[in-house]
């Protein structure tokens, strides 16, 4: 079977992102891409590698909002302050032990943690459906509210 690629906004498309965010991923090096002359073209391989999903065969395959099919995605930034470095590392691993194991057929998470030690900051950056984001605000409201 030949190897299939996506634009990046056949990409974009597909993951319900911004162009922008797509060649952002794509510039950090996060989404593996070829850049034939000035376009970059995503392997399909590379982008289930990114997703960790199935890629459809051909990006028009898949529902939009501009074909009808809504969908609605939250981009949450969690902000703990005054958290030191064990407890930052204590629940940044059960958040993602958490994304890990609770994905009951809903959409996949995306997610990030950035932990500043000189201010005591933690930031949980969250991308995904609004239930599973909502869920994953829960247990990370539930964590802090405990004693380090």
């Amino acid at each position: 079977m030949p190897q299939q690629y996506y634009s990046v906004d056949q990409v974009a498309e597909l993951l319900d992102l911004h162009v922008r965010t797509v060649r952002g991923y794509v510039r950090d090096g996060r989404l593996k891409a070829t850049r034939i002359g000035k376009q970059y073209r995503i392997a399909r391989e590379d982008l289930e590698a990114f997703t960790g999903r199935t890629a459809p065969s051909s990006p028009a395959s898949v529902p939009s909002a501009r074909r009808g099919g809504r969908h609605a995605e939250a981009s949450v930034i969690a902000r703990i302050d005054e958290i030191g470095p064990e407890a930052a590392i204590r629940l940044t691993n059960t958040v993602m032990a958490a994304i890990a194991h609770g994905q009951d057929g809903g959409e996949r998470l995306r997610v990030e943690t950035v932990y500043d030690e000189e201010r005591a900051v933690l930031k949980v950056i969250i991308l995904g459906g609004l239930e599973s984001t909502a869920e994953l605000l829960k247990i990370i409201n539930a964590l802090i509210g405990q004693p380090e």
